[in-house]
C-alpha cells in the first residue's frame, strides 16, 4: 500500500549536470519484507524504465542506463537495500565505487534516500591501498581513453589527455583515496 521504492541517479544526473543529450544512469532500490517485493518491485521499476524512455512526438525522451545496478545487466532491476549495501561492501568494483562519488537519491521513498547516502558514504570511506586504487583508477581512465581516442586532430577538451574526463577521474582518486580521513569529501 505505501510504496518502499527509491530511485538512485549516477552519472550526470546525479551529478547535477544534466543536459539535453544526457542519459540517466538509474538504480532502483526497495525497502520491503513483503514475500512478493522483489517481483512487485521490479515491475515498478521497468514501468518507470519504460515511461522515461518513451518515444514522444519530439524523439526519445530519455536514454536510460540501468546497468550501474548490482550485477549490471544480469542483475536484478530493482534492488533490496541491504542487498545493495553487500554488494557494494564485498563485490562491486573500484569503478563502481567511482560512480558511486556522483550517485544520490532523487526520487521515491526519502528514507531509502537516507539510507542509501549512509551507504554510499560507509562505502566513500572505506580505507584503501592507494597504490592498487592508483592502479584501478589508470586502468579504467586508459579503457575509457581507448574508447574514445583519435576522432579529431584538435583537443577535445573532455577526452583527451588533461581533459575534463581525466579531472573527474582525479577527483574520484581523491575521494576514494581519502575519505577515510577526509570523510567530507563524501558530499554531492
Amino acid at each position: 500500500e505505501q510504496p518502499r521504492f527509491a530511485v538512485i541517479s549516477y552519472g550526470k544526473l546525479g551529478g547535477k549536470e544534466l543536459g539535453y543529450a544526457s542519459d540517466l544512469d538509474l538504480v532502483f532500490l526497495y525497502d520491503d519484507d513483503a514475500p512478493e517485493a522483489a517481483e512487485v518491485y521490479t515491475r515498478l521499476g521497468q514501468r518507470a524504465n519504460t515511461w522515461l524512455s518513451s518515444q514522444t512526438a519530439a524523439g526519445l525522451l530519455f536514454e536510460t542506463d540501468l546497468r550501474l545496478r548490482p550485477n549490471g545487466d544480469s542483475g536484478m532491476i530493482a534492488t533490496a537495500l541491504e542487498a545493495f549495501r553487500k554488494y557494494q561492501l564485498e563485490s562491486a568494483w573500484v569503478w563502481e565505487h567511482q560512480a558511486l562519488t556522483r550517485a544520490r537519491f532523487t526520487a521515491g521513498d526519502a528514507q531509502i534516500g537516507a539510507a542509501f547516502e549512509r551507504i554510499r558514504c560507509e562505502v566513500l570511506c572505506l580505507p584503501r591501498e592507494l597504490e592498487n586504487l592508483k592502479r584501478e583508477v589508470l586502468a579504467m581512465r586508459h579503457k575509457m581513453r581507448a574508447a574514445h581516442a583519435g576522432k579529431s586532430d584538435r583537443f577535445d577538451l573532455k577526452h583527451d589527455h588533461g581533459g575534463l574526463v581525466d579531472v573527474e577521474f582525479l577527483i574520484q582518486y581523491l575521494v576514494l583515496g581519502y575519505s577515510h580521513r577526509h570523510p567530507e569529501l563524501t558530499g554531492n
